[in-house]
This record gives structure tokens, sequence and C-alpha cells, in this order.
């Protein structure tokens, strides 16, 4: 298969194709007289399987380390499963923190609310001035939330 034909049956582009060369998740492909490169069969089931990784967290340092073993005749079978379950553990963890900072939230709606009721019609409400300082030290929830998307962005 030509690497355009791989890339559109596994719905990656033909650079991803190239990127997953350069870092070792898939062989490199022969080349045909012409200078185009010929993917075995096995390519597409390669690809699909580094998406399928991708899409449950594993990163693709992860996925060619794994690739990696395997080639050596080392299945890594446990290290793959070890692996998801501390990915599992740290989602549940944050899970569990974006739970703390809605309560939290919910509870500071609650007293804008209160004290938009009681400040008479264009006095000012001190909404700003009413908030308390966090026990977290390192920030909120939210800002490190909003670190996290303005970081993501840049990086595309």
């Amino acid at each position: 298969m030509r690497s355009g034909e791989v890339a559109r049956a596994a719905g990656v582009s033909t650079d991803t194709l190239r990127f997953y060369e350069r870092r070792g998740l898939l062989p490199r492909p022969k080349r045909l007289a012409n200078g185009y490169r010929a993917y075995g069969a096995q390519a597409l089931d390669r690809v699909l399987l580094i998406q399928r990784a991708l899409s449950v967290g594993f990163t693709l340092e992860e996925i060619a380390r794994f690739v990696k073993a395997r080639g050596r005749g080392s299945p890594p079978c446990r290290e793959v499963r070890a692996l998801a379950a501390r990915k599992l553990e740290e989602i549940q963890s944050r899970i569990q923190e974006m739970r703390a900072f809605q309560k939290t939230l919910e509870e500071t709606v609650e007293e804008f609310d209160a004290r938009l009721a009681a400040a008479g019609e264009g006095e000012p409400a001190r909404l700003l001035e009413s908030l308390r300082p966090t026990r977290n030290t390192s920030g909120s929830a939210l800002s490190a939330l909003a670190f996290n998307r303005r970081r993501s962005r840049e990086i595309s």
C-alpha cells in the first residue's frame, strides 16, 4: 500500500505516517522506483493500534516503548496494564479535585447571589473582594485548568 492509501484507511495524514516512522512507531517502508513509500499489510494494523492506544491516554513515547519491547520479543502486557491502571488513578484523582472545585464554585455563586440581592440597584456588591483565600496554595483547580488549556493551544 502507498502512504496515501494507508493514511486514508487509518484516518490520519501522510505526515502522521512519516512522524510515526521517525519516532520508531512504524517500520520504515520500502521505496518504489519512483520514490514513493510502499507499506506492508501490517502497517495499517500498526497505525490503527497506535490510534487506539492514543485514544485511551497512552502517549507516543509510551507506545513506542511498547512497540520496541514487542520487537525484541518481550511482550509488554504487564507494563501496559500497570500504566493503564496508573492513568486511571490519575483521572480519578482529577475528577475528585474537580468535584471539590465544583462545590466551592457553587457555594461562591450562591454567596454572590446573596450579596447581589442585598445590594441596592446600582450599588457595588464587592463580589471579588468577598472571595476568601483558598486552602490550596498552588492555585485553584480552575486556574490550573485554564493554564492547561492555554498551554495545549500554544503547543498545537
